[in-house]
């Protein structure tokens, strides 16, 4: 940990020997997200419901699935960007220090200018509490740090996997775009208003279902069943890094030098 956060520190410093030009790079992170919110304000104030989900109900949906993506990008860029060490073989000064290849990768990219994301979901988030009839209770908010958390946990582990397969293919997937970006959206409304098939694949593969529609229902007093169920569902999160960060070891054993 003290090395990670020497990285962080780091690139921190570096990214903001430009101050000026990081806080308005900062600015325009947090407003073009608000082109999607404003999307969704828009069709609520149309049909006033979507499914029996009112307008504040489906913005904390969208708070919360915003703030883990922008903690995933801040956070795990280094894998999102991973193939380019690959193609350029970077990659072998990483394998000859000695440390963990994920630790490195994690460390060797940060973009602080997605706090103005992080900040922005964050006021969505607060806001739309504020405006719902619930009580925040002491299991409520734990479920909802888990959340964010283990939300957190599923993009990182989506980047983890996309960049495993740069191992064999050089560069990066377009493809994983569906899951990252396409995820991103698709998990900012609840998970009922889609066909089963969708709710199935994001609940059962890729369990972004897990972490914002199921434990939502708990916080929104809309359970069907044993609601310790639904606070940890979230925890799927954890389950899904696992088999990502195994990917990433194969990978590695696979790994050929480009011998530049």
């Amino acid at each position: 940990m003290y090395l990670y956060l020497k990285y962080v520190a780091i690139l921190f410093k570096s990214q903001t020997q430009y101050r000026l030009s990081f806080w308005l790079l900062a600015i325009g992170q947090a407003l073009t997200p608000l082109t999607v919110f404003a999307g969704l304000y828009f069709m609520f104030a149309q049909f006033g419901q979507v499914k029996g989900w009112s307008f504040y109900e489906a913005a904390l949906c969208y708070a919360i699935v915003g703030l883990s993506f922008a903690l995933a990008e801040t956070f795990a860029r280094g894998f999102d960007m991973f193939s380019t060490l690959v193609a350029s073989g970077d990659f072998d000064r990483l394998l000859v220090r000695p440390r963990s290849t994920v630790l490195q990768v994690l460390g060797s990219r940060f973009e602080f200018a997605r706090l103005g994301r992080m900040l922005q979901s964050l006021i969505i988030l607060l806001w739309s509490l504020n405006k719902l009839p619930l009580t925040l209770t002491a299991p409520k908010l734990l479920t909802l740090i888990l959340m964010i958390v283990c939300g957190t946990l599923i993009f990182a582990g989506i980047f983890i996997a996309t960049a495993s397969f740069s191992f064999w293919t050089i560069q990066g997937l377009e493809v994983a775009n569906v899951f990252t970006d396409g995820g991103r959206e698709m998990a900012k409304y609840p998970l009922s208003i889609y066909e089963k098939w969708v709710a199935v694949f994001f609940t059962y593969i890729i369990p972004l279902g897990c972490v914002n529609y199921l434990p939502l229902l708990y916080i929104l007093g809309r359970t069907d069943g044993h609601e310790i169920l639904y606070m940890l569902s979230p925890l799927a999160g954890i389950v899904f890094i696992i088999p990502c960060l195994l990917l990433w070891k194969i990978g590695v054993r696979h790994y050929c030098s480009t011998g530049s």
